[in-house]
């Protein structure tokens, strides 16, 4: 990881000073860990062992945080993890199935919305993406193509929002050494709900 890491800072430098299309760099591939919690809008596909047609593939949790399998209509799926859905799934087909077996897998993360991470401002590719385990800065600037020309990227900032009061707190990072110059001490762990914001550069 830390070899890929070191290869991608020369990239995304002349993604920011190039001005133009940045390079296509391939985005890492998600997966949910164990404790990813599901979140609205996230697809589910469920399968349910020996009976197969009571599952689903490609499965929304709608937006009132929800899902519907053929035998268990409008389980709460948001703010479960996979493995804590699947135990409530079993439960609900327990009146129909003997010992029931399911597993739920995700096929696209969206997270709750209070766990995302954002990135905002002079980033080649704004975005937000649920929260991981292990997320830091770099990993999130790669995802997100770099910066733009503009970018004053040693002034950018993390804003962190408290989960239980408190007041919000802004973290520092300087992004130009970052992807420019690898110094890894910028490469700052995010937690839950982090915003990295990048201004504009004065010309």
């Amino acid at each position: 990881m830390r070899r890929f890491r070191q290869a991608a800072l020369p990239l995304l430098l002349l993604a920011g000073c190039a001005g133009s299309t940045p390079p296509r760099l391939p985005a890492p591939v998600g997966t949910a860990t164990p404790d990813y919690i599901l979140g609205a809008g996230d697809t589910l596909n469920v399968f349910v062992h020996r009976a197969p047609e009571l599952g689903a593939t490609d499965l929304p949790i709608r937006p009132d945080g929800k899902l519907s399998l053929p035998l268990a209509p409008d389980i709460e799926a948001a703010g479960q993890t996979p493995t804590q859905l699947a135990r409530r799934i079993e439960a609900r087909l327990a009146d129909y199935l003997r010992e029931p077996s399911v597993t739920v897998m995700v096929r696209s993360f969206q997270g709750p919305p209070d766990r995302r991470i954002r990135v905002i401002g002079e980033a080649a590719q704004p975005l937000a993406l649920p929260y991981r385990q292990g997320l830091t800065v770099l990993d999130v600037m790669i995802e997100a193509r770099g910066l733009t020309r503009y970018a004053a990227g040693n002034r950018a900032e993390i804003v962190r929002r408290p989960t239980t009061g408190g007041a919000t707190t802004t973290i520092p990072v300087r992004l130009a050494d970052l992807l420019r110059d690898g110094d890894i001490s910028q490469d700052v762990a995010l937690q839950p709900g982090d915003t990295l914001v990048i201004p504009q550069g004065w010309f």
